[in-house]
């Protein structure tokens, strides 16, 4: 399949196509190792919930109450391996938030009161591109990711002079949602909401005030990140030929050959018997003006083409050319394409283009130009099979 795609690539889907060969929606290529690698950075803002602060009013209070928040910076480096799956590596660090029991009933609290300290997370998070699920690959602006993932937290200690705090470990879990903007084809933004749930010593306390329950004993994180990314390598992917479209069209391509072949037997025919029936002089001279008047030669291209496909063809037309210099005759060149291809509008351009491209071989070959008239039919269906009507024909005026 590899060695038919590389010989028949070049052929085009159909005469209103521009692409080089038909593709499949939901197929691409496979890339090589080092392609489609990215490295995101931004800053973070968290929001941290406290296994301790569970059985009291205090967990109420929304994501944005100023003793909950903190900021840090993170970093990832990933890896797409097809359009819809990847994977990626991410470290987070900065301050963390102590959501303190001890100031649940203070009237009087302020931001800043609750302890804070130092952590890092890290962790692989495999990734969905669900707009590529969805919709198929093709480059968009925005892409809708989800992922989720494992890793570790490190609570490096209270900050303050006051603390010296032993240096904490949790495992961490993942979940998220990343919105990327691609601005060009190497940057892009992005807008990530994401949860992390590590174990009840995250922020560095155990205590306990409600009973043990599947998030009631666990710290938990809300974060939203922004930042900006680069791609690495080759970016994207080259959408998998449609290989039976593709021999489809190669056939059409052969049908055209064999009519291009066709038409030349046909005319060598003529001029054969035309040949084995010659008169006198006298009466010769009269009747083959009388029958060139008659005759027709044919040029014939490929699907979407409109240079001549095989210079064979242009034999006979030399012969009409020849003739119509002589005798001071014009002539008439009427271009055709394939009715079963294209739009109307395209075959009718295409055919003109196709009578032109004969009328510059006429006048190469030393017709005048005065003595040529050219017109398109656009797309017809006369001959069978169809891939014969993709031609120009040339006849004596």
């Amino acid at each position: 399949m590899l060695l038919a795609f590389c010989g028949l690539a070049s052929f085009a889907m159909a005469e209103t196509t521009t692409e080089s060969y038909p593709t499949l929606k939901h197929r691409v290529v496979t890339n090589g190792f080092w392609d489609n690698w990215f490295i995101d950075a931004g800053a973070t803002h968290l929001s941290f919930f406290s296994s301790q602060e569970h059985g009291s009013d205090y967990h109420k209070k929304n994501p944005f109450w100023p003793g909950r928040r903190s900021w840090g910076a993170e970093l990832s480096v990933g890896k797409w391996a097809t359009p819809v799956f990847g994977m990626r590596a991410k470290v987070q660090g900065g301050w963390g938030t102590q959501v303190n029991f001890q100031s649940w009933d203070d009237p009087n609290y302020v931001k800043g009161a609750n302890p804070t300290f130092h952590q890092i997370n890290f962790g692989l998070q495999p990734m969905i591109n669900l707009t590529n699920l969805i919709g198929g690959y093709k480059p968009r602006v925005w892409n809708i990711i989800l992922y989720g993932g494992a890793g570790a937290m490190v609570n490096l200690g209270r900050t303050g002079d006051e603390y010296d705090d032993a240096t904490y470990w949790s495992p961490l879990l993942t979940v998220g949602v990343l919105n990327t903007f691609n601005i060009t084809k190497r940057l892009h933004l992005n807008l990530d909401v994401y949860g992390n749930m590590g174990d009840t010593n995250l922020d560095g306390n155990t205590h306990q005030k409600s009973k043990p329950r599947i998030f009631g004993t666990r710290d938990l994180q809300i974060g939203v990140s922004a930042g900006l990314g680069v791609n690495l390598g080759k970016v994207g992917w080259d959408n998998a030929p449609d290989m039976d479209a593709i021999l489809a069209n190669h056939k059409a391509q052969l049908d055209a050959l064999n009519a291009s072949i066709a038409g030349l037997e046909a005319e060598n025919a003529a001029l054969k018997n035309k040949l084995a029936n010659q008169k006198p002089v006298t009466k010769e001279v009269v009747k083959t003006v009388s029958e060139f008047q008659s005759t027709s030669a044919s040029v014939f291209f490929n699907l979407n083409k409109w240079n001549i496909a095989s210079k064979k063809d242009l034999v006979n037309v030399k012969e009409l050319a020849e003739f119509a210099k002589q005798h001071g005759k014009k002539v008439v060149v009427t271009g055709y394409a394939d009715s079963k291809t294209g739009s109307a509008g395209w075959n009718q351009t295409l055919s003109e283009n196709r009578a032109n491209t004969v009328k510059k071989a006429l006048m190469d070959m030393g017709v005048a130009e005065e003595n040529i008239e050219v017109s398109g039919q656009g797309g017809v269906d006369i001959l069978s099979p169809y891939p014969y009507n993709r031609r120009a024909v040339v006849t004596l005026k």
